[in-house]
């Protein structure tokens, strides 16, 4: 694993989007396609925001999904990460993408959808996963202890307090209450499948998962832990996440 500590959020953010970059443009130059994650949450604001002017891209080419969606949320809702990704992202590449895949969390047959996905999803390895890590250690909505064995694509999971926390510290939720108990999260075995990594991850509040991440046992009680298992693995930071590494 490679890391990059920005001289601040700004500077962290267009490292990251660069490097997602290149990978989405040696995946065009290679295979006249590239097949991309894409993370939601506040710490990726500035990262997509970047990654959108990044120069080169020929996004009618670009295939995209995103990580998770809560089950039950209405797209209008401001925490819908269907409605973020069109909002922040797919709204605001140069060109229409080829396509991007959303999960439905309002889907009255999960198990379906889950399949809808997964036959997308299965058509050829994915290029790049731009992701983020959350305060308790996870990757997607995958909330320790994640399940590390499951061989589909996405599943339902349930959240575990210190994630909704998180989501109602974001400010996405007013309490805790209202924050949906399970969701629609992309599995830890398709998201370590893709062929490279670049994980953005700022502020302090993320400082303790980051060390654990990068310094701790591998464990599914921390599961960005596995990303050390990557082989093409990048992960980027500003000097308040970076504070705890030794």
């Amino acid at each position: 694993m490679t890391v990059y500590i920005g001289k601040d959020k700004a500077d962290m953010a267009a490292a990251a989007a660069k490097a997602a970059a290149d990978k989405i443009r040696e995946a065009i130059a290679l295979r006249g396609e590239a097949r991309i994650i894409v993370a939601t949450g506040a710490s990726q604001f500035e990262f997509l925001a970047a990654l959108v002017k990044e120069p080169g891209i020929d996004w009618t080419k670009v295939t995209g999904f995103h990580l998770d969606e809560y089950v039950g949320l209405p797209v209008t809702h401001k925490a819908s990460f269907r409605g973020y990704m069109r909002e922040r992202f797919v709204s605001k590449t140069p060109q229409p993408m080829k396509a991007f895949n959303e999960v439905n969390g309002e889907a009255a047959d999960p198990e379906a959808e889950i399949d809808r996905l997964e036959a997308l999803i299965r058509v050829a390895p994915i290029d790049v996963a731009c992701v983020g890590i959350g305060e308790n250690g996870h990757l997607a909505f995958n909330d320790p202890p994640a399940d590390i064995d499951c061989e589909r694509a996405y599943k339902v999971v349930p959240l575990d307090d210190k994630c909704r926390m998180q989501q109602v510290g974001e400010g996405w939720f007013a309490t805790k209450d209202n924050v949906p108990t399970h969701a629609f999260s992309m599995t830890m075995k398709q998201i370590m499948w893709s062929r490279a990594i670049v994980c953005t991850c700022p502020d302090e509040r993320k400082a303790e998962a980051v060390k654990g991440a990068l310094e701790g046992p591998v464990t599914n009680m921390l599961p960005s832990s596995f990303l050390q298992l990557h082989p093409d693995c990048a992960m980027f930071l500003d000097p308040p996440s970076a504070l705890l590494l030794s």
